[in-house]
């Protein structure tokens, strides 16, 4: 594994929040990325998985089974706030604003999904522009692409599972096409990077050693 390709990408950076995309095979996914976190993380952490229309999802509870950290199901003009996992719920879409609050509208399916990802990514990226990290990981279609894009040209950063190693490799492939992310990286890496933002706190990390 290579640490010092993530340092290095993380260097400089002032990290506030992570978005992150999944979609065929993301439950699996995130159980593999996320325990381990602790119950003080110090950055926000923004799940969007595509959940069928007229279902309850259930993410928020079995997560919260599983891991230390609070999580809890997005609410409307909720403030968001570090050291809580957020699934985005069934039926609506999730954005967030400028001033650091959720909110959930019934707008249009995109790519036959609500939520989508990318309404959570781009809106995301307008709040905390260059304090974002952006995730994407497998799924079966486009969803998530344009948002990581969105979130990178506004100065995130940005990070796409290996293709090799997704479930499904199709999203992947995608956000690579349309926008090459910072990062490519299997989910162990993926879970390195978010350890690396616990141990620094969130706060901007120095260079990485020669």
């Amino acid at each position: 594994m290579d640490h010092d390709r993530i340092r290095a990408a993380l260097a400089g950076r002032k990290v506030e929040a992570v978005a992150i995309g999944a979609s065929a095979g993301g439950v699996s996914a995130l159980l593999r990325l996320l325990p381990g976190l602790p119950a003080d993380y110090g950055c926000a952490l923004m799940a969007v998985l595509h959940v069928p229309e007229g279902r309850q999802s259930q993410l928020a509870g079995v997560f919260q089974q599983r891991l230390v950290l609070p999580v809890r199901e997005a609410r409307d003009k909720e403030e968001v706030s570090c050291g809580t996992l957020y699934f985005a719920g069934s039926g609506y879409h999730l954005s967030v604003e400028r001033d650091r609050s959720f909110s959930l509208s019934c707008e249009a399916p995109l790519h036959f999904a609500r939520p989508a990802i990318d309404y959570l990514m781009e809106s995301a990226a307008d709040a905390y522009g260059p304090a974002l990290v952006g995730i994407l990981l497998t799924g079966a279609n486009q969803d998530g692409a344009a948002g990581l894009a969105a979130i990178g040209a506004a100065g995130g950063l940005t990070v796409v599972q290996d293709p090799g190693e997704a479930d499904v490799p199709t999203m992947p492939l995608e956000a690579i096409r349309l926008r090459p992310p910072d990062l490519i990286l299997t989910l162990d890496e993926i879970h390195t990077l978010l350890l690396m933002l616990e141990k620094s706190e969130c706060k901007t990390l120095p260079p990485p050693s020669c």
